[in-house]
């Protein structure tokens, strides 16, 4: 799909959004995954987006995006260093506690996204037939119960507010990814923690947006 193609407003495809690097690494996967995507997938236009790690500004450019597009799907993918599989989240919850500053330096504790939100949201991709599909090309995957109280979940949240206020709202949801390989490499006191190579991953998200595109 041309550059002037994915420019155009309310042409449906799926929206798919990575972050910026973030907490002193100098690459995040999720930014590199994006990279490593194909353009179309059964049909369908990826249109990709890199976000700020910010509370708010990355929501904002995210619903901003969907406003544009219209999609059909939205996937938000994020990094959860620690994790061991690839994890579609279950729910998003309205609450900000940071365990270190947005890289705006905003660090809130125990603060509401949105006061007239609901407690939360839960994801409306069909996330045990994502897991299902990526557990059958011998890739690691799990639903996730909990976001964290991070960017992403914000993220997650403020997107699925967005769409609970749609007559016709797109399939919406986050998936987390581990620590890449290069990450763990390059960081000694990460010797022992979990990741998953660059290749994996890119397959594993391209059979994650593959699902709820064929449900659709």
């Amino acid at each position: 799909m041309s550059t002037t193609d994915d420019m155009q407003t309310g042409c449906g495809g799926v929206l798919i959004t990575a972050f910026e690097p973030f907490g002193g690494d100098e690459t995040n996967p999720t930014e590199l995954i994006l990279s490593g995507l194909p353009d179309t997938l059964c049909g369908r236009c990826l249109h990709k987006k890199v976000l700020p790690v910010e509370f708010f500004r990355g929501a904002q450019i995210a619903i901003d995006e969907m406003r544009r597009l219209s999609p059909e799907v939205v996937i938000l993918l994020g990094q959860a260093g620690g994790r061991s599989a690839v994890t579609p989240e279950r729910v998003a919850i309205n609450v900000m506690d940071a365990y270190i500053p947005d890289n705006a330096g905003f660090m809130p504790t125990d603060e509401v996204i949105l006061p007239d939100g609901e407690a939360a949201y839960f994801s409306t991709l069909p996330i045990k037939d994502i897991v299902a599909a990526v557990r059958e090309r011998g890739l690691p995957s799990a639903v996730s119960n909990s976001a964290g109280t991070y960017v992403c979940n914000s993220l997650m949240y403020r997107i699925l507010h967005e769409c609970s206020l749609m007559p016709e709202p797109p399939l919406a949801g986050f998936i987390h990814v581990p620590f890449s390989e290069e990450q763990v490499r390059s960081n000694p006191k990460r010797a022992a923690v979990p990741c998953m190579s660059l290749d994996a991953m890119i397959e594993a998200i391209t059979v994650a947006i593959r699902v709820p595109i064929v449900k659709f």
